[in-house]
């Protein structure tokens, strides 16, 4: 409390010294523990009342808990909110009321004579609900404080002056279709930022403005269910619902707020499939490639996502074999492929029943109807013109090496698949026998031999053999032939390497010199065995025998002893191979022998070498004779040369010049008497004579570019006939030389329109008078330095 009453026992200063010790008065417990008895001079006396005043613990008159103050106050004045009394002031002004704490001079302010708070700004609650200050009465005079400094709050008392809130809307949910009533969908809530504690200013009610009949909300919770059965989402699948939500429990005055809830029908697998069409027309070329699209099917399905997916079959028809069905998981279709081959000569068209059906299924929906359905597919085969086949489709040959020219090793056989049958013509894509080894019969589809076949050359040979329609060029088929070339025994055996032995002087008899072994490059079946034995020449050879190891190798051994340099140092040992083969064949191999010092040990010291070297002087003859060729040799080479380029000069014919092929003409220079060598067509009908009688051309060689084109089918039935075709056609491609013409002959003559005529000297030995020019003034100015030089007139001797 705020009194002026003082302590009336003063005397007891035991007392007083322990309160003031207590309190911190360090010079007044020094005072009462001295246990003076003096009496306090004035000055010390107030000096004393002062600080009990302030520190002893007395029992006020006035305790400020806290004031209440309404808020949103829109008046112009300061608004009162209490006031502070000291029981000390005695309304003279002596005393000072001072306001401190949150919102002192700012939102608070006090008056401070009177003791009266007002506030001097608009207060809101919803952003202070309350202000904690404190108050102190001070003496005006002296300043000294009246009171102990109280500290108290001042309340805002809430008014109803928010609406409610939906701080999360707007709301989007989702509910799947044909749901029961009463199907919980989502929950909205509502804040009311006035105080829930005061009043009805808080209490929020939920109401639905928009979205009957479908939906309802709790007026309590604000949990939105579904108030329709049935609802389709095919029929409407979207619907947008306003709920407000009104404070003060819903009471006519209280403040409302609303949202927006977009809820969304869910799919569920409520409707079958149903093929728009129950049936399809449909067309493939017979040539489509496996795998190839034929056309597409579908079956409508209302719902959408997996209730939606759908599953396609064949169920019946004729054509599940030949025909496929995949369901495209995208669009939902059914996309039908082929499976097999299709021919028109065959089967022209196929019927197929195509089921679509839903994979995921409810069980609650089955009564709606069978989640399937099926339509019908006629599909047509459509006839193109298709390349010939060949049956079979892989030819393999086996042929020996030695087989004759013109042989035929197989019949290629194709066909053309469409009805109209056309006719085939064969032949060899020739970048798969770039050596022309083959030939095939245009109309017969016989393959030949054109070449001879070398199995130690070329083993294999992998050729494409063509066939074109003949109506239709552009359809061609192909197949290929593997030739196999068989072994024959046409290689003789040889050594395989040059062998050089040595054999010592001090030799004896029966030693091992030589190990030889032999090569063949045949390769027969039950393989290589080689014969060895010495030469009929050096069958009964003094110095040396051979003796057939029969593994292939052979010994060379010496036959007796006492070899000397001096009297014979190499000896030429011709030896005898023959393999195994039929027929057998053999060669002769010299092995090379040299006579050589050799040590106690058989070690070589030295061998002479004259054997190795040329006599250092000739004799005159043999000087002559090595000249001789030699210069025999530089006339045929120059010869050869002058042929070659004879033979590579250009054909080029001009305009006035005339190409005679076979024709004789006599009023011109002319070729000669080869004129009437032209190539004779009865050659081909008489080979034998042809060979023996007609004489070739020498300025040319005639190419046979295709047998087919030049050959009649009805000598290719004769055998001697072909077989002298191949072998012409084997030597033209063999000869590198051949001029790119058959029997073309060109003359140099001056042509037609030549005011000259022929200027040939053939005509000039016709009669034994002089040659008179006179002729010569007839041709013009360009011949007038000829008629000066050969022309004479009778007057003066000149022409002009």
């Amino acid at each position: 409390m705020w009194t002026s009453d003082r302590m009336s026992n003063a005397k007891n200063w035991l007392g007083l010294g322990v309160s003031l010790y207590f309190w911190g008065l360090m010079d007044l417990t020094t005072l009462a523990l001295s246990g003076s008895a003096r009496p306090l001079t004035k000055s010390q006396e107030d000096n004393l009342s002062d600080k009990l005043l302030l520190h002893q613990r007395m029992k006020r008159s006035w305790v400020w808990n806290q004031f209440f103050v309404l808020e949103e106050y829109t008046g112009t004045d300061p608004l009162y909110v209490g006031k502070l009394h000291s029981d000390m002031d005695r309304g003279d002004g002596s005393i000072k009321y001072i306001l401190s704490g949150e919102g002192a001079g700012i939102v608070f302010t006090i008056d401070d004579t009177t003791g009266d708070i007002h506030a001097i700004q608009r207060l809101d609650r919803e952003e202070r609900s309350q202000y904690t200050l404190r108050a102190q009465a001070l003496d005006r005079r002296t300043g000294r404080p009246m009171e102990p400094e109280s500290e108290f709050i001042i309340k805002i008392q809430d008014i109803n002056d928010n609406e409610p809130k939906f701080l999360d809307g707007p709301y989007v949910a989702s509910v799947p279709e044909m749901s029961p009533v009463g199907t919980s969908v989502i929950q909205v809530t509502a804040t009311d930022a006035d105080d829930p504690t005061y009043g009805n200013s808080a209490r929020v009610v939920y109401s639905i403005l928009q979205g009957q009949p479908y939906f309802s909300v709790e007026s309590r919770t604000g949990l939105i269910r579904t108030a329709l059965m049935n609802m389709d989402r095919e029929a409407k699948d979207y619907y947008e619902v306003i709920i407000q939500a009104k404070d003060m429990g819903g009471q006519l005055g209280g403040l409302a707020g609303t949202t927006t809830v977009n809820i969304t029908l869910s799919d569920v697998n409520d409707n079958p499939p149903r093929f728009p069409q129950k049936h399809y027309q449909m067309s493939v070329l017979e040539s489509a490639p496996v795998s190839s699209t034929v056309g597409r099917v579908v079956a409508k399905d209302l719902d959408e996502g997996i209730n939606a997916d759908m599953k396609y079959s064949f169920v019946d028809g004729d054509g599940l074999d030949v025909f496929d069905i995949n369901t495209d998981p995208n669009y939902q279709v059914g996309i039908i492929t082929v499976r097999k081959p299709l021919s028109f000569e065959s089967k022209k068209s196929y019927t197929l029943k195509v089921e679509g059906t839903n994979p995921h299924l409810e069980m609650r929906f089955l009564n709606l109807g069978p989640f399937r359905d099926t339509t019908t597919v006629h599909i047509s085969v459509e006839d193109v013109d298709e390349p010939p086949v060949f049956e079979p489709s892989f030819y393999f040959v086996e042929v020996p090496e030695d087989v004759e020219i013109g042989t035929t090793i197989q019949i290629i056989s194709a066909r053309d698949p469409d009805v109209t049958n056309n006719s085939i013509r064969y032949s060899i894509d020739r970048s798969s026998d770039p050596g022309r080894f083959f030939y095939v019969d245009i109309a017969t589809g016989a393959l030949m031999t054109a070449r001879p076949l070398d199995r130690e050359d070329l083993s294999w040979h992998n050729i494409t053999v063509l066939a074109v329609e003949l109506n239709n060029p552009s359809q061609v088929g192909s197949v290929s032939v593997t030739v196999k070339v068989l072994d024959v025994n046409d290689n003789a055996p040889q050594f395989s390497r040059f062998y050089e032995a040595f054999v010592c002087e001090n030799a004896n008899a029966g030693q091992l010199i030589q190990t030889v072994s032999a090569v063949d490059q045949d390769d027969p079946q039950e393989g290589q065995h080689f014969y060895y034995s010495l030469a009929p020449e050096a069958a009964n050879n003094p110095n040396f025998t051979l003796r057939d190891n029969q593994d292939n190798t052979a010994w060379i051994l010496t036959r007796r002893s006492g070899f000397r340099q001096h009297e014979q140092n190499i000896f030429y040992l011709p030896i005898l191979i023959a393999d195994n083969g039929r027929p057998m064949l053999s060669s002769t191999g010299t092995l090379t022998v040299h006579v050589c010092s050799c040590d106690d040990d058989g070690v070589v010291m030295s061998c002479n070498a004259e054997a190795y070297i040329l006599p250092v002087s000739l004799s005159r003859g043999a000087l002559i004779a090595i000249l001789a060729c030699i210069f025999v040799l530089l006339v045929l080479v120059l010869l050869i040369l002058s042929m070659r380029r004879y033979r590579k000069q250009p054909y080029i014919i001009d305009e006035e010049e005339n190409i005679h092929e076979n024709i004789v003409r006599y009023d011109d220079e002319g070729g000669g008497e080869e004129d009437t060598e032209a190539f004779d067509i009865a050659a081909m009908w008489n080979p034998r004579e042809a060979q023996l009688v007609v004489k070739s051309r020498q300025d040319m060689l005639p190419e046979i570019e295709s047998l087919s084109r030049y050959v009649s089918q009805m000598c290719i039935t004769d055998n001697n006939v072909h077989n002298y075709v191949l072998t012409k056609l084997y030597e033209a491609d063999m000869d590198l030389w051949a001029p790119p013409f058959d029997s073309l002959q060109t003359y140099m003559f001056e042509g037609n329109g030549s005011v000259a005529e022929s200027l040939s000297s053939l005509q000039s030995v016709t009669t034994d008078s002089d040659q008179s020019y006179d002729y010569l003034t007839d041709w013009g100015p360009r011949f007038k330095k000829l008629a000066e030089m050969y022309g004479i007139t009778e007057g003066n001797g000149a022409l002009w």
